[in-house]
């Protein structure tokens, strides 16, 4: 009975614990519940963040790329409107200079030369025997171009209002023409004789460019058609050489050390570009 009794005991504090053990069981699980719920309820930020990244959601990245275009836009038509002023101050600013000469009566009756400010244009020049037009590009030498510059310069063509021509008229001489255009100015000044000094030098060095391109043009025909007119050519050369009728003589040294190895004209021509190329060297 002792036996039983205690048996009987021991097996109720089993089932007692047991009842405890399971009751402290669920209540952990009703308290976790809640807490589960919660945390189900709130938001799933890295799931935001992969929807984010796909496109889902949209960020502030295309507003920034958007207000970076339209920044760039404006910065773009601000410069735009800087620069156009510049660009047309300085069309305008364009300067081109012109000497003419007429004279029916003349071998050469009419010359032109066009240039701009860099001494670069053309020369256009007619013969009594031709009514066609030569017409050539020409290059100002820096040390001419200098010299008729501060020519134009001394002359305050395009702010004065000078007439050059003087009292006495030498129609036989011929007729020039200066003119001058600086963007939309432009001002020509014509005389057959003149008492101003500067007109005069600035006529001079036009008419050292018309004889000196003329030279160069008749020198090179001579070479491809007329070899046997190459020694009275340079004896006209030689004599603009003598009396200062040129407008850079050294810019004709390459050309005459051409002459001079030139076996298509007669030998007399290339000793005499040879002799003339050692003056012009000196």
């Amino acid at each position: 009975m002792r036996i039983a009794i205690a048996a009987l005991m021991i097996s109720g504090a089993a089932i007692c614990a047991a009842a405890q053990s399971g009751a402290a069981v669920k209540k952990n699980v009703r308290e976790h519940a809640p807490a589960a719920a919660q945390e189900k309820g709130k938001p799933d930020k890295s799931k935001e963040a992969g929807e984010a990244q796909a496109g889902g959601t949209p960020t502030a990245t295309p507003a920034l790329k958007q207000n970076m275009r339209e920044q760039n836009t404006r910065e773009s038509e601000t410069t735009a409107a800087q620069t156009a002023p510049a660009k047309s101050s300085a069309a305008a600013a364009v300067v081109r200079y012109s000497y003419e000469f007429s004279q029916p009566a003349f071998f050469i009756r009419h010359i032109v030369i066009s240039h701009d400010e860099n001494g670069r244009g053309e020369i256009s020049f007619e013969r009594k025997d031709n009514d066609v037009a030569i017409v050539d590009p020409i290059a100002l030498s820096p040390a001419a171009l200098v010299r008729v510059k501060a020519l134009w310069d001394a002359l305050r063509f395009m702010d004065s209002t000078a007439s050059y021509q003087a009292d006495k008229q030498f129609p036989h001489l011929g007729t020039m023409r200066l003119s001058m255009t600086r963007g939309e100015q432009s001002r020509v000044a014509e005389f057959n004789w003149t008492h101003d000094e500067n007109a005069s030098a600035l006529v001079n060095e036009y008419r050292r460019v018309a004889d000196q391109a003329i030279f160069i043009f008749n020198i090179t025909l001579s070479r491809q058609n007329q070899p046997l007119e190459a020694p009275k050519l340079l004896d006209e050369l030689d004599r603009l050489y003598k009396r200062n009728g040129l407008s850079d003589p050294q810019q004709l040294a390459p050309l005459l050390q051409e002459l001079a190895n030139d076996e298509r004209i007669p030998l007399i021509a290339r000793n005499h570009a040879t002799r003339l190329l050692k003056q012009i060297q000196k």
